[in-house]
């Protein structure tokens, strides 16, 4: 039998990194010099993600899938390995990207009754939101080979364990798609085990080199030759696979990406695969395509394809795309969402009926009010009271004079602002309004940012058949490519500004808060400074330059705010919020980490 691995005399080992973990558990200070960096910065991630540290408790995701490219390029290398080993007390581990076990390979009966009761086993996920810090889900979310060390690990029963955890990348696209982990006892870890798990990542990867096409090889050459001779946008396409350069994404948002996507793949099967095609995209932005097909690529589709893109200040001016405008005057936008909302109080305005409109601040609720009046009524009057000003002298009198004497169109804003007793003073004046026998009709609409839950405010919602609620901008972000244009005519009516593609990506990435009245006043700061040309990411101000790791979908972005609020109403408690939500504990988690959620502390 092989001599047995050891590692005498580890200083990672022993009363130091144990007392050190007790006291960053009891919330103590812990000195960094008794605790490598890399450990205790996993250890604020774990308690971040209010992993337990006192028991492993982890649900049975799904069986896993063997009949994938990495588990057939992978298995025969860990079976080769666990051969090598002879029979020594050391398991083999293959993980999926988000730290879901797929083979566990052990020749030791006592590692494997361990690693049963700690769960770490085909079908269960060891990521480090889950498990705290560990070698499989340390390494994954690091993103390089990591070594775990007995107390090192956050939970309660892994401290006889030592971990070298390792992950594997396509050996095409990089893209990490699992870990390789040994795990023994700690007694027997030595530092020869986290080189033998590179080496064991190495030979996979190789092994997903050699079971990849000559097609995609070929594709690649030729596509990195591409990126290393051609500035701008570089992708390249088969039947199997998509690659894009940083270029790429930065500047173009997935939709985008999307149509040049399909039209490259139609030019390369056509007739005249390398004539240049030019593709007008939804922002106005022209993008010309040049494409050059890959001998053995792909029969039809594939290519490697260079984009130019002509910028909206480039242009001759005629050939400046204006928005498109929405249905209603002064308005513009297409998102399916926002259109719905419009479409909403459009009839509800035609009905006659009043209304409350409710949405986040700054979504465009008077805006479209007026829209919809100047559209349907525009010789009718349309007035305007703001609760916001409930408490100067004789704003309740004014409100009841208009109520019961005004004419055409009469909102009130801000009514979620109103105190108890002026909201029940308001109520009565409606309560009257909705009696009086009036010559000339009234239509009214109120405006509130939050939904009632109870009390008075509900009360004075009586008088308001229908509630519309519109969407925060980040639900139809689509539209910002038709409301930056829209804002900058307003903004500099002589159009000699415009929008450069790269300005319009960090725009479109940006979370806007304040939705769509933040976007303006953006642009208003942006004029003082640029008035003609091209506006440049260096023109925006700080806060568009902190944006989202990609842009959200609507249906993410409801998603996103479901979980958030699940968590508010839960005080943080993430089982809570994945049971009230229907998700299991495995998805919450994932969903918090892949959404970049910050969840409240109870």
């Amino acid at each position: 039998m092989p001599p047995t691995l050891t590692r005498p005399g580890d200083p990672t080992d022993g009363e130091a990194v144990a007392k050190a973990r007790e006291r960053f558990l009891t919330a103590e200070p812990v000195d960094p010099r008794q605790v490598r960096e890399t450990i205790l910065a996993s250890w604020w991630r774990s308690r971040h993600w209010n992993v337990a540290a006192d028991h492993i408790d982890l649900t049975y995701l799904r069986d896993p899938d063997l009949d994938t490219p990495l588990s057939r390029s992978a298995l025969p290398v860990l079976t080769h390995l666990r051969e090598h080993l002879d029979g020594q007390p050391i398991s083999i581990i293959l993980t999926d990207p988000a730290g879901l076990v797929l083979a566990r390979l052990a020749a030791d009966r006592e590692l494997d009754a361990h690693l049963d009761r700690v769960q770490l086993a085909p079908g269960f996920s060891y990521a480090e939101e889950l498990v705290g810090t560990n070698g499989i889900g340390t390494a994954l979310e690091g993103g390089g080979p990591m070594q775990v060390f007995g107390h090192e690990h956050y939970a309660e029963h892994l401290e006889d364990l030592a971990c070298a955890g390792v992950p594997i990348h396509h050996p095409i696209s990089g893209k990490t798609i699992g870990a390789v982990d040994l795990t023994c006892w700690r007694r027997h870890a030595d530092p020869l085990l986290l080189a033998l798990a590179k080496t064991t990542a190495g030979q996979i990867q190789q092994a997903l080199f050699a079971d990849s096409s000559v097609r995609e090889l070929e594709l690649l050459q030729e596509y990195l030759r591409t990126c290393r001779r051609t500035a701008g946008i570089v992708f390249a396409l088969s039947n199997d696979v998509v690659m894009l350069n940083d270029h790429a994404r930065q500047v173009l948002d997935p939709g985008e990406q999307s149509i040049l996507l399909a039209q490259a793949a139609e030019t390369l099967a056509g007739r005249h695969p390398t004539a240049p095609v030019t593709v007008e995209l939804p922002s106005g932005v022209r993008a010309r395509l040049h494409c050059r097909p890959v001998p053995g690529a792909g029969r039809l589709s594939g290519g490697v394809v260079h984009v130019k893109l002509a910028e909206l200040g480039s242009r001759p001016r005629a050939e400046i795309v204006t928005p498109a405008r929405s249905f209603l005057p002064g308005l513009v936008g297409s998102g399916a969402l926002w259109l719905r909302g419009c479409h909403q109080v459009e009839a509800i305005h035609a009905s006659g009926e009043w209304l409350a409109l409710e949405g986040e601040r700054g979504v465009g609720k008077l805006a479209l009010l007026r829209a919809v009046h100047q559209g349907r009524t525009p010789a009718a009057r349309f007035s305007v009271l703001d609760a916001a000003e409930a408490g100067e002298h004789g704003w309740l009198d004014g409100t009841r004079r208009e109520l019961l004497e005004g004419a055409g169109s009469l909102v009130i804003r801000h009514v979620d602002r109103l105190a108890a007793g002026r909201l029940r003073a308001l109520s009565r004046a409606l309560r009257a309004a909705t009696a009086a026998n009036r010559q000339s009709p009234l239509w009214v609409a109120v405006t509130l940012s939050r939904h009632p839950d109870g009390g008075e405010l509900s009360e004075l919602l009586r008088y308001f058949p229908s509630t519309v609620e519109l969407p925060p901008l980040r639900h139809h972000v689509e539209d910002v490519h038709a409301l930056v244009p829209f804002f900058l005519a307003k903004l500099m009516p002589d159009g000699r500004l415009s929008c450069s593609p790269e300005a319009m990506q960090v725009l479109v990435r940006a979370s806007w808060p304040g939705n769509t009245e933040q976007l303006r006043q953006v642009l208003r700061r942006v004029v003082q400074y640029r008035r003609t040309g091209s506006i440049q990411p260096g023109d925006l101000p700080p806060e568009c330059r902190t944006v989202s790791r990609r842009v959200l979908s609507p249906l993410e972005s409801m998603e996103r705010d479901a979980i958030v609020q699940s968590l508010l109403d839960s005080d943080g408690n993430k089982i809570k919020a994945a049971r009230s939500l229907g998700m299991s504990r495995a998805t919450i988690y994932r969903k918090i980490h892949e959404y970049g959620i910050v969840p409240p502390t109870g």
